[in-house]
């Protein structure tokens, strides 16, 4: 049984925290941004200190791996990203950076034997902050093996050109061309060249804290969907158009969405999470009765039968006048269900265990690069406690003990894997 290191631990933390530092406690560190790059580059220091070899694919996603001893297996790969929010937490994404670091200084400072190459790894542009979508690089390089309604939105040539939602005049593709992270296409994972990954992330949620576990052994990524639900009103005078006469499409929508929890939480699902997150009205004008509405409903839950009965409550408001307003119900975008490989997870409870450390099996809300490598190779994740449950903003916070802990359970995993 091995253990990392709090000490590095706690000094990795507090030296990427500084990239990006927003003053407040957290960062805004756009992919590909100057913050960005200090944060790769002190990646690549630390890792060729203890001898890894950096390689750097056609997307800047960096890889540092330190050779095993039979020159002929397959490598496993440990990591996340180092892209933030804006004014994000310190621990998001880069966790899985600095536990997979953490992973190879510990092999290398103790010389722990291991036939298999281990690399660390960051993947670009896993938050798609700053040029839309999420896990565009993780999608571009998975393309072959993703599901066909997932794989038509990560076509290579409509990323390059996603523009900067800070400057439309500015592309990824240009982003990526200036940074100095280009390398070669080559170097991308691949399940010829690789045979597990493993991700560490910080949980996001409050579940771990609530039931006093430090660790989730994280068993699958939950399916979800997501749709627009519009409404088309009349513009007029907000002083001089009577109430009775008017169709308000603002009005509408707030009585379609009640009407929605309502209906929706009368099914009565455990677990089940839905959301309303964007907006959009028009013209939006104080003096002016809003002719359209639009706002989002996003749904998550392991079972693809319970999506359904909130998806036929959500189409059902198509089905009705709502203060006068017609109503259209639009799909965005769905995924299923991913699991996890049965045999990583074991790995990974198998050494929360031996270690000692409180765990329990847990599901992901939340996307991950890993989701997308589950359909190339098999694939795990480790959750470490979040404080208070907050994430995607500047309170988010994890221990350093918590965070050594998922570095720890995630280093005797691999060795296990390793010792196959």
């Amino acid at each position: 049984m091995y253990k990392c290191s709090l000490e590095r631990m706690t000094d990795k933390i507090k030296t990427f925290s500084t990239f990006g530092d927003a003053g407040h406690g957290g960062i805004t560190r756009y992919s590909l941004s100057p913050e960005a790059i200090k944060a790769r580059e002190e990646f690549k220091k630390r890792m060729e200190a203890i001898g890894a070899i950096i390689e750097i694919d056609d997307l800047a996603n960096m890889y540092a791996t330190l050779p095993g001893t039979d020159k002929d297996a397959k490598r496993i790969v440990m990591g996340s990203h180092v892209d933030s929010v804006k004014n994000g937490g310190n621990y998001d994404g880069i966790l899985g950076v600095m536990s997979a670091m953490e992973v190879l200084e510990t092999v290398a400072d103790q010389n722990i034997p291991h036939k298999h190459p281990l690399t660390a790894m960051i993947w670009t542009n896993e938050e798609g902050s700053l040029y839309p979508p999420a896990m565009m690089c993780s999608g571009i390089v998975c393309y072959d093996y993703l599901p066909e309604n997932i794989r038509a939105k990560f076509k290579y040539e409509d990323m390059m050109n996603s523009k900067s939602i800070l400057d439309s005049t500015k592309t990824f593709g240009e982003a990526l061309e200036k940074s100095g992270f280009k390398g070669d296409k080559k170097y991308r994972i691949n399940p010829e060249k690789y045979k597990y990954m493993f991700e560490t992330h910080i949980e996001q949620g409050p579940i771990l804290e609530d039931s006093g576990n430090d660790i989730g052994v994280v068993d699958c990524v939950l399916g979800m969907f997501n749709y627009r639900v519009k409404f088309y009103g009349q513009a007029a005078h907000a002083g001089t158009f009577p109430m009775t006469k008017r169709k308000d499409a603002f009005y509408a929508a707030s009585q379609a969405l009640c009407y929605i929890h309502d209906e929706v939480d009368k099914l009565g699902v455990p677990e089940l999470v839905y959301t309303t997150g964007e907006v959009v009205c028009h013209p939006c004008v104080h003096t002016v009765i809003p002719d359209f509405f639009d706002f989002s409903i996003d749904a998550r839950h392991e079972d693809p039968k319970a999506l359904e009965k909130v998806l036929t409550i959500v189409k059902s408001c198509a089905d009705k006048e709502w203060a006068g307003c017609k109503c259209v119900v639009e799909k965005a975008w769905n995924r299923d269900t991913v699991y996890w490989d049965k045999k990583l997870v074991g790995y990974v409870k198998e050494a929360a265990e031996e270690a000692e450390i409180k765990h329990k099996y847990i599901h992901s809300g939340a996307g991950h690069d890993a989701q997308f490598a589950a359909y190339m190779l098999p694939t795990t994740m480790i959750f470490v406690q979040s404080k208070d449950g907050l994430s995607h903003c500047e309170p988010e916070y994890s221990t350093p003990e918590h965070c050594t802990e998922g570095a720890t359970v995630m280093l005797n995993a691999v060795l296990k894997a390793d010792a196959e």
